[in-house]
Formats: structure tokens, sequence, C-alpha cells
């Protein structure tokens, strides 16, 4: 590969990270480009550590010929297990371990190496291999995402010569730095998501950061917590108390994504969740959607945790409608992007009423208005309350009591949700 050739595709990575194409798609082009100026290449792979709540890394490769192997792949903690087991066994521990930063292994001969990618490769028909770790500065380190790790097969008798080697010296660090620059954005993405919610990561991602900068909007409210929580969590030890609290709020969040709604805040063992749409009602069916699945959801739960021995709850769900403030609230070095407004504190009075009344749903008069003619045929008032700092008293509505009773009835109410 001349150095014209390597020019053109170290500026095409550049195009690519700079216009934002995915990872795998980068990886195929770059071996693509290799292989049409010289380089013969009949593998790539590279992968790369991430900041991501569940795995904990990222890979990519390609092959000159068909495979039914994925282009992308996920891959979980490295630390314990199998998974730590292999991760000693691989070509890059070997090289991190003796501070290598590359690594040519002739495939016709590799009887001295004992690393777990190896025989396969050789099986496969590829006759050499070379291997590279290229670290990132502190500076430029995201929890665990230090290094960038790829190696480089081919089926060329003789292996690599000099100036391939060399060609893949200059130019697999500009991938490198493509590929971080994809993950980077795709880790800010993720810590939106988990820590703001779906909605809201995306408002602030296109640029609604300022303090202030809100809008008025229509939204059904959700706010639920446990049942006795604060008495379970006095009765069992330390460390069983962030796994309660997480099996529940998988439990809580789960339903209310898969309904279409957004969770805006955990607080304690509460959720502050909403339910947007051009069409109010349909969000309210939405809420309702989530709620049931939420109990389903729960039932299962409960079955798991008590086989083991552990202790089980329920929860209280308030449901209301109303106007809001949504957007950034806070100070100049540290903003909130939530929901705001009296009907936000109402909806919590609801979810405290629930203990009161002895459901384990309320929904206002508000909500109960904006149903359509079948859906409110399913609920049913508790009565007239005055809530807490709320000035005026209102009908507080739940789910008939003949949906638990009633199996042609909870098939009717199922059948509702579901259309």
């Amino acid at each position: 590969m001349d150095h014209s050739s390597r020019l053109e595709l170290i500026n095409w990575l550049v195009g690519q990270s700079l216009t934002g194409s995915p990872e795998n798609d980068i990886l195929r082009g770059f071996c693509e480009r290799c292989r049409a100026a010289g380089v013969e290449l009949s593998r790539g792979l590279g992968f790369i550590d991430t900041l991501h709540p569940i795995f904990e890394g990222r890979g990519f490769r390609w092959s000159d010929r068909p495979s039914n192997e994925s282009d992308t792949f996920e891959y979980g903690s490295t630390n314990e297990g199998e998974a730590l087991q292999n991760w000693r066994r691989s070509t890059f521990h070997h090289m991190l371990e003796k501070g290598h930063d590359e690594l040519a292994i002739d495939l016709t001969d590799c009887s001295q190496f004992h690393f777990s990618m190896i025989p396969e490769l050789a099986e496969k028909g590829h006759k050499h291999v070379l291997a590279f770790v290229h670290r990132f500065g502190e500076a430029g380190t995201l929890g665990q995402m230090d290094c960038f790790y790829s190696y480089w097969a081919t089926r060329r008798d003789g292996g690599f010569n000099e100036l391939q080697m060399a060609a893949l010296r200059d130019l697999v660090p500009a991938l490198a730095m493509a590929i971080k620059s994809a993950q980077q954005v795709d880790i800010v993405r993720t810590l939106g998501r988990v820590y703001l919610g779906r909605d809201a990561s995306e408002q602030v991602l296109r640029g609604r950061i300022s303090r202030g900068v809100t809008e008025k909007i229509n939204a059904v409210l959700w706010f639920s917590d446990l049942r006795g929580s604060t008495a379970i969590s006095e009765s069992i030890s330390p460390d069983e108390i962030i796994p309660f609290l997480n099996d529940y709020a998988e439990a809580s969040i789960e339903a209310i994504h898969d309904a279409g709604g957004d969770v805006l805040k955990l607080i304690g063992d509460g959720v502050l969740a909403i339910f947007t749409g051009a069409d109010m009602a349909l969000a309210r069916r939405a809420a309702l959607r989530a709620e049931h699945r939420f109990r389903l959801n729960m039932s299962g739960l409960n079955a798991r945790r008590a086989h083991q021995g552990r202790p089980v709850t329920s929860a209280y769900v308030g449901l209301h409608v109303g106007e809001v403030f949504y957007g950034n609230i806070g100070s100049e070095e540290r903003l909130d992007f939530t929901v705001v407004g009296p009907a936000v504190n109402e909806v919590s009075r609801i979810a405290s009423m629930c203990r009161s009344v002895d459901r384990e749903l309320l929904a206002s008069a508000e909500f109960c208005e904006g149903l359509d003619d079948e859906a409110r045929r399913y609920l049913v008032s508790t009565g007239r309350y005055a809530l807490r700092g709320i000035g005026r008293a209102q009908d507080l509505y739940t789910l008939d009591p003949d949906i638990a009773a009633s199996a042609a009835v909870a098939g009717g109410y199922e059948n509702y949700l579901a259309n």
C-alpha cells in the first residue's frame, strides 16, 4: 500500500468518524479498502471496553468469507468465572501483561503460543496474525475504556510482508480513533437514557441544556412507591436493601417503558413517570397498561423471591392528568430535567392515599374523565377525599374488584388494554 492509498484511507476514516457512521460499517469499509490497496486481509476484529450498566464492552468483526457470525457483539464482565479465564488465555491479556503494543504470530508454526483464538484461526486457513493494543491516555479514558484491541489475519502464503505490516501500523491507530469517537457518542447516549430517562435524554442531547428552558405540556402522571418498604429495610441486612429496591424498580420501569412511558425520577423506592402524546386518551390507556404489567411483573418477582426466602412486597400507584412544566430545573452547576407543577404534587398525594383506603391503585377524577366509556366501566369510585396540601376535595377511583374476582371480567379488561 503506497503513501497515497494510506492517506486516502485515513481521510476516509476521519470522514466516517465526523459523520457518525456505525462502528461495524467503519470496520468493514476499512478492511475492504485495505484489500483493494494490496493488504490481503482475511479477517479483522476490534473491540473496546465501554461505560454501560449491563455489558463491559463491544466488539466488531469482518471476514473475507460468508459467515453466520454477527458483525457486532457485546460482552459482559471479564472479572470472574469463565469469562475471566477466557480473557487470561487471550492474546491481548498476554500483551498487556508483557507491555507489548504489537504481536505477530505465524499460524503455520504456532505451537509455542497457547492463546485461545490461535487454533481456530489456523484451522480456518489463516496464515498470519498481527495483533495491536492501542492505549489511551489518562485524559482520554472513560471508565474501563482505556484501550482499543484489534487483530488482523491473512491467508497469504508467507503471511503479511513488511510493507503490509507497516501499512497496518500506520492505519490502525486512525481506525482506533474513529471507533473510540463512535463509542464516546454511544456512552453519552447511554448515560443520558440511564440517568435522565429516554425522552429527557433526547431533549438534552438536542441542545436543551439551559436552566429555565421548559415547556408546558399535558401529561398523564404516574407515581408509585413500595408497600411497607421502610419496615422491610429495617428487618433485612444492609447488603440486601439495594437488591430489594433494584428488583422492584426494574419491575416498574420495565412496565412503564413497555407501555411507552418515560421514567423521570427514582426517589428512594418511589418512581415518577409520564405518559404523553397527541391523544391523551391513549396516554391514559398506556398508563393503565403499565400498571397492569407492573402487577404481573411483581407477581413473578414475588414468586422468585419467596422461593429464595427473601422478603416480598407490593406497590401503590397513583395516576393523574395535568399541565406541567417539563424541562431544566436547578442551578447553573446542577440541573435536573423533570416535570414540576401542582399536578406533580397531586399525583404523589394520590399515591399516598392508597394506604388510607387500602387500594393498590388510585386514579384522579381528571384521569378517569378522559377515558372512553369502555375503560370507565372498569374503574369505581372509592369516595371523595381532601388531599394533604391540595385545596380541593375530589373523587378517587380504583379498579373494579370484579377484575380480580371474575376471569371473564379480567379477560375483558386485558383485551381493552391490549387493543
